[in-house]
């Protein structure tokens, strides 16, 4: 278990070495290429990361929910995206450290992973920080299994601690290939803000849609 937990928690990029195969032949962009985790993200304040139905974040302490596996996609060096199994949104972080869920994938749903010295992992926004001190911005979970502004979360603390859980070795096609407008109903415009205007901020509280339709 121990030697597992090793691979895993030094990024999911070193499971790109795990597999025999070589993935040149598939010529198909649309066919899987990278290879990621499926896996639970417990955090140390006691929660495991979890997406609900409505695309709110939080935390369970039930460790068999499926609300809690999330697809962990590398899309760079130690760089991941964090899709939920359930729902298919992908984490975001915008520009004021909250917390979101997109359909599509953006620069806001780039995580830096790192293995912190007491070998828990913890998940940086690779666009937003702290301007002055340059302090990164953290995904993290409070004392009651709430969902934190990033800018508020401290790579020191339990907060920003997860200790994936790994279930299984997953194939995913890129990212930015996925066509998300598969998902949409054919009559429907796609979003013309999806890039940058949150779904579901931080702590669950929706993002009112009606001020964002067009008059008519």
């Amino acid at each position: 278990m121990w030697f597992l937990w090793n691979i895993f928690s030094k990024g999911t990029h070193m499971l790109q070495c795990l597999c025999g195969k070589s993935l040149k032949k598939n010529k198909n962009p649309s066919d899987p290429q990278l290879k990621g985790i499926v896996t639970r993200l417990y955090c140390r304040q006691g929660y495991y990361l979890q997406m609900n139905a409505d695309g709110s974040l939080d935390g369970t302490k039930d460790d068999s929910s499926n609300s809690s596996l999330f697809n962990l996609i590398p899309v760079g060096l130690r760089v991941v995206a964090i899709q939920s199994v359930k729902t298919g949104l992908y984490i975001a972080m915008n520009g004021e450290g909250h917390l979101y869920t997109s359909e599509l994938f953006t620069a806001e749903c780039k995580f830096k992973e790192s293995v912190f010295e007491n070998y828990y992992v913890i998940y940086s926004s690779m666009l937003y920080r702290q301007q002055e001190s340059g302090r990164a911005w953290f995904l993290g979970l409070n004392k009651e299994g709430q969902a934190m502004k990033g800018n508020r979360v401290k790579k020191t603390k339990p907060a920003a601690h997860f200790l994936p859980k790994p279930l299984e070795v997953a194939m995913y096609r890129e990212p930015s290939l996925h066509d998300v407008g598969e998902t949409l109903p054919k009559t429907a415009a796609p979003p013309a803000k999806s890039t940058s205007e949150p779904v579901v901020m931080n702590g669950g509280k929706p993002v009112s849609k009606e001020a964002s339709k067009p008059s008519t």
